[in-house]
């Protein structure tokens, strides 16, 4: 059983930064791929961003290639979500998840097990 817990959201200006943290406590949080989605009122949850358990490969959607990074620290039990360059179509709750399994399959929301209650993110134009 893994217990996630997002913080770091806020409001921020175009062309900001923000940075999220999750935190998770439970057993076993090394062994977990870990991932960021997010989602806005009326649309499906979308994918963002994954790292394996190691941290030796991440994952970005197109839409944030570049300007977002995705990093984690499995002595502290976190993952980090570093958003820079900030755009107003940004603005979403962002989640944490984590998949024991680490599928292949990380921009899918089905292959993971646990979820964060998120964190808003409001980018203003």
């Amino acid at each position: 059983q893994v217990q996630l817990v997002e913080s770091g959201g806020g409001l921020v200006q175009a062309g900001g930064s923000l940075r999220l943290s999750c935190a998770a406590s439970g057993r076993s949080f090394s062994r977990y791929a870990m991932a960021w989605f997010r989602q806005v009122p009326g649309k499906e949850r979308e994918f963002v961003s994954a790292i394996s358990w190691s941290g030796g490969t991440t994952y970005f959607a197109d839409s944030v290639k570049g300007r977002f990074t995705i990093s984690r620290d499995n002595a502290k039990n976190t993952v980090s979500l570093q958003m820079n360059s900030l755009k107003p179509e940004d603005t979403a709750v962002y989640y944490c998840a984590a998949d024991w399994r680490g599928s292949t399959s990380y921009y899918k929301e089905g292959v993971y097990d646990y979820w964060g209650q998120g964190t808003q993110v409001t980018v203003s134009s």
